[in-house]
């Protein structure tokens, strides 16, 4: 993480970055958190943060992600970006454990293919996906069946989903108490921050730190 440039050490940044894309914090919590650990930094700076180095962190949990199974629950949820419904698509395996994910402006065949084929390109080629009785996901794992010659096997059940369901909860949880997305773009990057500290939650990490936090500052390491 190249922090040329900034006037803060790479552990006050870290710090913070942490608070923000663990808790249910806003940018002015964490600014108020900072200081009480003797640290002057204004919540404008800390969303810069967020902003800059969240892809690079994401970026770094793909490479050190422990390889998920071939059986997925795959749905799709609604994140308001100023003032606009826009669709957080999610898989997860059959243990729970994430997939792959992406943020979309559109509810649609197209953004079911783009998530499904960026999800394959990341992981591997899932033996079954369980969907729920959305058309779009049906016709967007057929079309690439047939593109790719590779059979996914399609399945519709809405008790095997309530698996992605449930673990939508958290990522909704986490951006209650924010202000909100002024932007798809700065919706795309700290949803891509929150994603990584849940896969450290759930232990998704190789050769993960003795906490959480040793976790996410040995992907920067």
């Amino acid at each position: 993480m190249n922090i040329n440039g900034h006037c803060y050490p790479k552990s006050i940044i870290l710090q913070a970055l942490y608070f923000k894309l663990r808790f249910t914090l806003s940018y002015r919590d964490v600014e108020e958190i900072m200081k009480m650990r003797g640290v002057q930094v204004d919540h404008a700076t800390i969303q810069r943060w967020v902003y800059k180095f969240a892809p690079f962190i994401e970026a770094k949990m793909r490479k050190r992600k422990r390889i998920v199974g071939s059986s997925w629950r795959m749905d799709e949820t609604c994140i308001k970006v100023k003032e606009q419904w826009c669709y957080l698509y999610r898989a997860v395996d059959k243990s729970g454990n994430t997939v792959d994910f992406l943020l979309t402006k559109r509810r649609q065949r197209r953004s079911t293919q783009s998530f499904l084929i960026k999800a394959i390109a990341n992981n591997c080629k899932p033996r079954i996906i369980n969907i729920d009785k959305s058309g779009s996901n049906r016709s967007a794992i057929k079309v690439y069946n047939k593109r790719s010659f590779y059979k996914i096997t399609i399945r519709q059940s809405k008790s095997l989903n309530n698996n992605v369901e449930q673990d939508h909860r958290f990522i909704k949880w986490r951006i209650l108490n924010g202000l909100g997305f002024k932007n798809f773009e700065s919706a795309r990057r700290t949803l891509g921050g929150i994603e990584v500290v849940h896969m450290l939650r759930k232990k998704q990490m190789i050769n993960p730190g003795i906490t959480m936090f040793k976790s996410f500052c040995k992907l920067v390491a």
